[in-house]
């Protein structure tokens, strides 16, 4: 695994940086090339808690954690804990996602329907807005179910993607009723 590990507000020491090492490498079973693996961590400490955020990018998927602990050691440990529960969760859902498409590929896919959102803004609400954090990503083509599954394993509420049936850019939500959405441009 090749490990870019960065520090806000934090000193990465090299006794720090060899415990992310030790125990974020031991997910490395878990990957068929993990040489080819790279892994993203972020240190930093805010008001006297370490946190500490693991992004590790895979052909299609995305694993990522954070944790907050007064004990940066503490807070690598529950991180680890937390992306070893995401790749046991997902391990079976992608193994049955790769059987699926390989079937697929000869009979023509068979969607699921998906619920769509459609909401109506009133003229006249004034509302202040303040864009505190900007992010930028790489959109990858999936379908939608991809992008669910991949919304689940980074525990977000919503996920922005590519669709690579329509080439347009969507967006999946976890619905109050514990369903899924998309939206979708006209």
């Amino acid at each position: 695994m090749k490990f870019q590990i960065r520090g806000e507000n934090i000193q990465v020491t090299a006794a720090l940086r060899e415990y992310v090492e030790k125990k974020v490498g031991r997910l490395a079973k878990y990957f068929e090339d993990s040489s080819l693996t790279e892994v993203q961590v972020t240190m930093s400490v805010i008001r006297g808690d370490g946190t500490i955020e693991v992004t590790i990018p895979l052909s299609g998927v995305i694993l990522r954690a954070e944790e907050t602990h007064e004990d940066m050691y503490a807070a690598i440990d529950l991180v680890v804990e937390k992306l070893e529960r995401q790749i046991r969760k997902h391990k079976t859902k992608l193994i049955r996602k790769l059987r699926f498409e390989s079937n697929n590929r000869a009979i023509g896919n068979a969607r699921q329907p998906v619920a769509v959102l459609t909401q109506d803004l009133e003229d006249g609400d004034d509302v202040e807005i303040d864009i505190v954090r900007t992010k930028r990503f790489n959109l990858k083509p999936m379908d939608a179910h991809e992008a669910v599954m991949q919304m689940d394993m980074l525990g977000h509420s919503f996920f922005v993607f590519q669709n690579s049936d329509t080439n347009d850019v969507n967006v999946v939500y976890r619905r109050n009723d514990g369903r899924y959405g998309l939206i979708e441009p006209k």
